[in-house]
Order: structure tokens, then C-alpha cells, then sequence
């Protein structure tokens, strides 16, 4: 097992999470007028940098209060309708934090006044959050840390190696016949077959 990258070796933060909309200006109302994030930034580009592909998109970005971001591309002619159905919250959710639980419950709030079912608050003892999705079929999750946030992640955390090795000897078998032993098995590649 290789060291984890921590905020000593480099990696500290996250800078934005990327999705795919439908359309930048429903999405800007969503994450702007009703969650009340800052639309800090839009780029319109006519190719793909890095593969200079012909494909036209804008790039927004929606700023936190910690001046991180979620962003989101709106490239209309290679979207597909059928991603923008409502997503499992297993396969792709938000979860943004609240100052605390009052905010997180004035957020609630304020969510309802613009006609945006927010369902909650749901008790996770680590954290407390609220629940809606947004345009685009993204679960987006208002969350605030419990008293025993750290204590229980700190635990949590402790036991992972352990749980982690019993997880994986009671789900194998499962995933071998849904996936494949291969794939399941698969890392990196040797130095020799990776380009640039």
C-alpha cells in the first residue's frame, strides 16, 4: 500500500468538481438564485483543449464560501437526454457544507421558497443534512457536521484497513461475476507504456 497524499505532500484541497448540465443558464439559476452560490466565472470555448475536438461548450463556475468551486459544462451537441435523468445519490451526489445546523435549516428554507422540494433533515450522527436535485438530475446534499463529526470519522478511520480487507472478501465474489477478476485486479501501468 503506498502513503496517502496528505496536505504535507502537496494536495490540499479541492479546487472545483465538474458535471455536465443541460443548460447554463437554468443551472445558474439553480446553484445562484437558489442556493446562493456566486457565478464567479463563464468560459465559452469552440474546442476541447488538449484534443482540440470541434466542440463548442461553456464552462461555469460557481463559487463556495471557502473559494472552492462547482463547475459545470454545457456542450449541447454531445450531450445525450438520458443523462440528465435523476441519478442515484450511490452513483453521483453533492454535498456542500452549512456553516451549521441553523444555516443548514435556513437553507431548507430558502430552497422551498423557490418551488425546489428539499426533503430532510436525515440524522448520518457524523453529519445532518438535507436533501433536493438539481436541473440536472445531480442529488444535491446541504450537509452540517455533529458534535462527534471528528470523533466518529477519526474511529472510522482507524478501523478502515480492517473493514476495508472484510468488505472486499464478502463483496469478491459478487463483483468477479459481475465485472470480471481483470478488471477488479487492475492498476496502474508499467512506466514504459504511459505516454507524454
Amino acid at each position: 500500500m503506498t502513503t496517502p497524499i496528505t496536505t504535507e505532500s502537496g494536495l490540499c484541497s479541492l479546487h472545483h468538481a465538474a458535471f455536465r448540465c443541460r443548460d447554463a443558464e437554468q443551472t445558474r439559476w439553480f446553484y445562484e438564485d437558489v442556493l446562493g452560490m456566486k457565478a464567479s466565472a463563464g468560459i465559452v470555448l469552440d474546442e476541447v483543449p488538449g484534443t482540440n475536438d470541434p466542440v463548442p461548450y461553456m464552462h461555469i463556475f460557481f463559487e463556495m464560501g471557502d473559494t472552492n468551486f462547482v463547475a459545470f459544462f454545457d456542450a449541447p451537441s454531445t450531450a445525450d437526454p438520458a443523462w440528465f435523468k435523476r441519478k442515484d445519490s450511490f452513483d453521483m451526489h453533492i454535498a456542500i457544507q452549512a456553516r451549521d445546523e441553523a444555516h443548514m435549516l435556513e437553507m431548507q428554507q430558502r430552497i422551498r421558497s423557490h418551488g425546489v422540494s428539499c426533503l430532510g433533515p436525515v440524522e448520518h450522527h457524523f453529519v445532518r443534512s438535507v436533501y433536493m436535485y438539481d436541473p440536472n438530475g445531480i442529488q444535491v446534499e446541504i450537509t452540517t457536521r455533529t458534535a462527534d463529526h471528528d470523533r466518529i470519522l477519526a474511529e472510522e478511520g482507524a478501523a478502515l484497513p480492517q473493514v476495508l480487507k472484510a468488505w472486499t472478501a464478502q463483496t469478491r465474489a459478487e463483483k468477479e461475476a459481475k465485472f470480471g477478476a481483470e478488471v477488479l485486479d487492475r492498476r496502474g501501468k508499467p512506466q514504459s507504456e504511459l505516454k507524454g
